[in-house]
Formats: structure tokens, sequence, C-alpha cells
């Protein structure tokens, strides 16, 4: 079961969880982190490292925060947006992330 990251990355992006990740598997969005399920190896380094607490066991999501089992797997996988859009310089966030709000600065 990977890792999943989720609403709390939104506009903060610290990304410690990139530079602690063994396999890197967490790639950038333009408002916040994925993990790519696929690649994942289930080791636990990102977690901790986390300061917004926004990573999660996919088993262990609160229920709220359940769709992002389904953004972060969809982000690696869809045409329209996330890496696999070809060619784009900026990589587009999942459609459920980029209608979020903008965080207050």
């Amino acid at each position: 079961m990977p890792y999943v990251i989720t609403d709390a990355c939104v506009d903060i992006m610290d990304r410690t969880c990139v530079d602690q990740c063994p396999v890197d598997c967490i790639q950038e969005g333009e408002r916040m982190l994925y993990i790519n399920p696929d690649d994942c190896i289930d080791c636990g380094a990102c977690e901790p490292v986390c300061p917004q607490n926004a990573i999660y066991l996919a088993e262990s999501l609160p229920a709220p925060l359940s769709g992002y089992v389904a953004i972060n797997a969809d982000f690696y996988t869809a045409t329209d947006f996330g890496p696999a859009t070809g060619g784009r310089l900026t990589v587009v966030d999942h459609p459920a992330v980029a209608r979020l709000p903008r965080a207050v600065a």
C-alpha cells in the first residue's frame, strides 16, 4: 500500500519529502506534490519529515481524505494533466487540486 500526499501540501510544497524519498517517486505539480503509487516502496521515509502532516499511508487515510488515493494515482496516468501530458514545461495539477481555493499567505 503506497503513501499518499493530501491537501495539506497545496500551495505549501515544503519538498523535504522529495529529498528523503530513496526511489524518487514524488513529483511536483503546480500547487502540490504527488506520490507515484507504482514507484512507492512503502518505506515511510517521507511521512515523518513532512512539516504539514500531508502524507499518509493509503490504508490509514482519514475518510474525508480518501479521494487523494485516486488523485495521486491519476496524476501519473492521466493524459490531460500530470507528467503524462507530454511536451508541457509546467506539470498541470489534478483538476480536483486545481479547483481548490488558493492558500492565503
